[in-house]
């Protein structure tokens, strides 16, 4: 687990499993791609298989010797859904989650329809924990169908990270999520973002009630472009305190509280 993290909107990363394949246009310039394929055949470093897919049994525990509270991002060098993770493998980690309930977890995945039958199944005759954050990536109008799927998954907050946001969404049905991140694409390839397509997911967020997190606008570096929004940052997260977990429903229920910066209540 590393204790500190340049990712905005986490404390820190938790990786039970490493490296990953390709799913969509996406994942084509991946930073921990990147990053695992420097060290490809170093003796002794722990990503001397690169960003081959690799289970990390050693790690699955991890979380319940921190004792201080965090925010932790589940797998920010891999996919936990991903088909070459046995279901048994998965189940570990959910059972880590569930007993350190001290800390808040961010699960983000590709493969959301996985994620989907994975929880509803999980929960199917229980509540899902408060502590629990799950989310999508999608990077741009193509993958609109996983947003389907995490409105149909059963959870307490469900999220999707829409970065690198590499074309446009256009209208999107925010029924069931609770929270919005968008970013711009980082590294030596990155592809241009459009003011206009985060224009339109911010004021579409807006006016759902929804917080609205801007990352970054990306470039050769992550933080090349800042990350101001016509003139300010976007900080906004849900307020897990408050977070009621829910089956799927056909609707979202409306929210009557204000937006703050920082946290929504």
């Amino acid at each position: 687990m590393a204790s500190t993290t340049e990712i905005e909107w986490t404390d820190a990363t938790w990786n039970p499993v490493t490296g990953c394949t390709k799913i969509s246009a996406g994942c084509d310039f991946c930073y921990a791609e990147r990053f695992a394929e420097r060290f490809r055949g170093v003796p002794n470093h722990p990503f001397t298989h690169g960003f081959d897919l690799t289970l990390r049994p050693e790690r699955v525990e991890q979380p319940l010797s921190w004792r201080q509270p965090k925010m932790i991002f589940v797998n920010s060098m891999s996919d936990l859904f991903h088909k070459g993770v046995p279901t048994a493998f998965v189940d570990r980690v959910f059972d880590t989650i569930e007993r350190a309930e001290w800390h808040t977890f961010q699960l983000l995945t590709k493969r959301s329809s996985r994620l989907r039958d994975y929880m509803n199944t999980r929960y199917a005759k229980r509540t899902p924990p408060r502590h629990l954050w799950v989310g999508a990536s999608v990077e741009d109008g193509s993958r609109a169908s996983r947003i389907r799927h995490m409105r149909d998954t059963k959870a307490a907050i469900r999220f999707l990270s829409i970065e690198p946001l590499i074309g446009p969404l256009g209208q999107i049905d925010l029924t069931n999520i609770d929270w919005v991140i968008v970013g711009g694409e980082s590294g030596p390839s990155a592809r241009p973002i459009q003011a206009d397509w985060v224009r339109s997911i911010r004021d579409q967020c807006v006016a759902a009630k929804l917080p609205f997190f801007f990352k970054q606008w990306g470039g050769y570096r992550p933080k090349s472009g800042g990350r101001e929004l016509d003139g300010r940052e976007w900080n906004q997260m849900p307020d897990s305190r408050s977070a009621a977990p829910r089956h799927p429903v056909s609707r979202r229920a409306p929210k009557g509280s204000p937006l703050h910066d920082g946290i929504i209540r």
